[in-house]
């Protein structure tokens, strides 16, 4: 009797104990895909991934592996900086709906476990690019470096942040075709142009619908300082000069990467698309319309990407 009821109890304890293991590393994965924004990770990658897509050529053919470490370089490139970012606003966090969940602000991880993961996230990424060549490696830790070190601490300070947090969220796309060729020209550049100028309305929009969680932390993204009609004459003027820089591949002054004029005339409609929306903010000045145009902007970006992979591959 007294064997088999220790028996029992053995036997509970260890259901118990595995269960409580389990779910630590959900809460540790969980965490860490919170602290790196993997949904954000993941969206920028695709961009790295399409301008390799558009780089490769017969002189630079596809190759698989480069694709792979590509994406697992590049996720660690977008976690790193995330995670720094984290480390050095959690009191900002703390302050704001949206943000005072995180890991950091929550209490669930410690500013070393985060400041940890973004440094070994900083140079596993940097390695493996290396692999592929140094640009991409250099490319990298620029990015990381403004982004942590000089747009973060910004934030606070000026609405200027949004211009230099425009640069290193314009690399990833650029970063895909240095990956592929092992060159920066004037294809590179173009890829980089685009991205830069699409930064400014879709930040400008969450700038707008969110303002008021981020002036709780003394935030202020947009470029006056307040929601009215000159913020959202730039968020359109800026959107033109991003459908005029989408376009400039037709024109066949941007070296390897052109599009077709069928393909133009789909960038050109999916440019008007967003400008509707540009407007639209200008009309109403809602929250609402703000967020409209952030998920139009995205759609935008995405879909834009795509038609210039699939014009290079079956022209």
């Amino acid at each position: 009797m007294y064997i088999c009821t220790t028996q029992k109890k053995y036997t509970k304890t260890t259901v118990l104990n595995s269960a409580k293991n389990t779910i630590s590393i959900k809460s540790i994965f969980l965490d860490f895909k919170e602290i790196t924004k993997a949904g954000l990770a993941i969206s920028v990658l695709f961009s790295s991934i399409a301008g390799y897509l558009l780089g490769v050529n017969s002189e630079h053919p596809f190759k698989w592996s480069v694709l792979l470490i590509l994406s697992i370089g590049g996720y660690c490139m977008v976690g790193a900086s995330n995670a720094f970012n984290q480390v050095i606003e959690k009191d900002i966090d703390s302050l704001m709906d949206r943000t005072k969940n995180r890991p950091v602000p929550s209490g669930r991880m410690s500013p070393l476990t985060a400041l940890i993961v973004a440094s070994l996230l900083t140079i596993i990424g940097i390695a493996l690019l290396y692999t592929i060549n140094a640009k991409s490696a250099m490319f990298a830790a620029i990015s990381i470096f403004l982004y942590t070190s000089i747009y973060t601490p910004l934030k606070t300070v000026t609405s200027l942040s949004v211009f230099v947090g425009a640069f290193p969220g314009a690399i990833p796309f650029m970063l895909g075709w240095v990956a592929a060729t092992g060159e920066f020209g004037i294809e590179a550049g173009t890829l980089f142009l685009i991205q830069f100028f699409w930064q400014f309305p879709h930040f400008w929009a969450i700038g707008w619908f969110l303002y008021d969680d981020y002036a709780k932390a003394g935030i202020f993204m947009l470029p006056t300082g307040n929601k009215d009609r000159k913020t959202a004459l730039q968020v359109i003027l800026y959107t033109i000069w991003l459908i005029i820089a989408s376009l400039l591949p037709v024109l066949g002054y941007t070296g390897q990467l052109f599009i077709s004029p069928i393909a133009a005339v789909l960038v050109f409609l999916l440019g008007l698309w967003m400008l509707f929306y540009a407007v639209r903010l200008y009309q109403l000045r809602t929250p609402k319309a703000a967020r409209t145009l952030m998920l139009v902007s995205v759609s935008y970006i995405s879909l834009l990407q795509i038609v210039f992979i699939v014009d290079k591959f079956l022209r």
